[in-house]
């Protein structure tokens, strides 16, 4: 029985188990195409099956549910802050066309919940925080009380997951504290077990359609949330499942391939994504390209970064990508070019993302010694032993700055760490904490973190605790919120 006739013949279970149960949440064919063109970045096929579906069935509910995917992937793909002032009045409406319909369909509290969620993960990247924690609190209340009236119904375990995930790793910030104020907290680990066993369950179950969406968030709660060491490899062995035609799936693994330093992976991934006018556009995929390409010291990655500040329309990476070509002129010694792209990355573009603080911050900052930016670029693509083979023959009394030094040891221990030499790194680790702790750089902050892990890895609790919370300690530095979050994580998993 293929994908679409077990749906159906859900469906079909759901309507006829009482004479109106499911009559107003029919997830029929036509909502199942849009379903599936939705999670395959195929907006604009989604728009005209759910066009069809108002036409034939205008009271269906799953309609106003199917147009707030719409509108989150729009938002997702084009990062636009006049889409998002544009489309974010859309919600009310839907959420009052789904309150008048079947109170005893499991699909009832679901939908709210799904729409409440989704919008609250948009406006955390337009910074409405306080607006984004209503919206959660409201979505985990539905989903609770979903569970209760229907324990059965797997998919309430897919937002569940999420708001245990990312409310179990929160950095502290607007979010967090307007969350605590609710009594509202998440639990990281419950979070990730959830999407695991509904990744494995889902595909030989009837409700095998939410198969993608499910495997869309548990990845980048396993990249982005966890930090996970195992994000890789359960990304990959998830989405495989997923079909060629979703450029949604060429997005995830290029994504966590870039991220977990499978570079030349992600190159090969990225040029064979499906493309055509059939697809939503994605200029987020050519900054990730340029990334990668420049990760092999490919000064051709210009391209990619030009390509995507000419196509994009939204508010992020617009600094992070001025600065990586910035570097590209930098490596290239043209001191005019990377001056020019510097001021771009200080003056152009926005600050709602931590990248692209960051990339303001490192724009204000001295050009950085052209061997430690080889050798930043290279270790995250994967390059170890390249990358060590440039600072083989430098020591810390080579570079003239606190920063640089403290920088040249960061790059030192991350590239013993990633050759599983505990050892080396550990001491580099230290010196970089020795040398950069009253800095407003994140190298010792993220160094001790770092040594946390890999005491955590040798078993000896004391000693990574004692690093982790010296990560913690460490005040007003870059990437604070994150690296003490990750801290704070590695201190639950000591059971602390």
């Amino acid at each position: 029985m293929t994908k679409t006739q077990r749906f159906t013949v859900l469906s079909a279970l759901f309507i006829f188990h009482t004479t109106s149960l499911f009559a107003n949440f029919d997830f029929n064919s036509n909502c199942l195409k849009a379903y599936k063109s939705i999670f395959e970045l195929k907006l604009g096929n989604a728009r005209a099956y759910i066009s069809t579906e108002k036409k034939q069935h205008p009271n269906n509910a799953i309609i106003p549910l199917l147009e707030n995917y719409v509108d989150y992937f729009t938002l997702l793909t084009s990062e636009s802050k006049s889409d998002f002032d544009r489309l974010k009045g859309n919600k009310s409406a839907r959420l009052d066309q789904i309150s008048d319909d079947d109170k005893n369909s499991p699909y009832y509290l679901y939908a709210q919940a799904e729409i409440n969620l989704q919008w609250a993960l948009i406006r955390g990247r337009f910074g409405e925080y306080f607006n984004a924690a209503m919206e959660i609190k409201k979505a985990n209340s539905l989903l609770q009380e979903n569970r209760k009236k229907f324990p059965d119904f797997q998919l309430n375990f897919k937002g569940l997951g999420l708001i245990n995930a990312v409310l179990g790793n929160l950095p502290d910030g607007a979010l967090k504290t307007t969350l605590s104020t609710f009594g509202i907290k998440g639990n990281l680990q419950n979070g990730l077990d959830m999407f695991e066993k509904l990744a494995d369950y889902l595909p030989k179950s009837s409700y095998d359609a939410f198969y993608d969406e499910v495997v869309f968030y548990y990845a980048y709660v396993l990249t982005d949330v966890a930090h996970s060491p195992l994000a890789y490899a359960k990304t990959m062995k998830y989405t495989k499942n997923i079909a060629d035609t979703s450029l949604l799936k060429s997005y995830l693994q290029s994504y966590v391939c870039l991220k977990n330093a499978h570079n030349d992976e992600a190159i090969q991934i990225l040029a064979k994504k499906p493309e055509g006018g059939i697809y939503q556009p994605f200029p987020y995929l050519d900054y990730l390209e340029g990334i990668a390409h420049l990760n092999k010291l490919d000064l051709n990655a210009g391209v990619y970064f030009n390509r995507f500040l000419q196509a994009n329309k939204g508010v992020n990476w617009i600094k992070d990508a001025n600065l990586h070509l910035a570097w590209i002129a930098l490596l290239k010694g043209d001191k005019s070019a990377y001056n020019g792209y510097v001021n771009k990355a200080i003056n152009n573009g926005y600050l709602y993302n931590d990248k692209d603080k960051q990339a303001k911050n490192e724009a204000s900052a001295p050009a950085p010694p052209v061997d430690l930016l080889k050798t930043r670029l290279l270790f995250d693509g994967g390059y170890l032993i390249k990358a060590l083979q440039i600072l083989a023959d430098k020591k810390t009394a080579d570079y003239s700055s606190d920063k640089d030094r403290a920088e040249f040891n960061y790059r030192l221990g991350r590239i013993y760490d990633g050759l599983n030499k505990d050892d080396q790194a550990l001491a580099a680790y230290q010196e970089t904490i020795n040398q950069g702790k009253g800095l407003k750089y994140y190298f010792a902050a993220n160094a001790a973190m770092q040594m946390g892990k890999v005491y955590e890895g040798k078993k000896n609790v004391a000693k990574a605790r004692e690093a982790f919370n010296t990560a913690i300690s460490m005040k007003n530095h870059e990437y604070e919120s994150s690296i003490e979050s990750q801290a704070k994580a590695g201190l639950k998993r000591l059971g602390n």
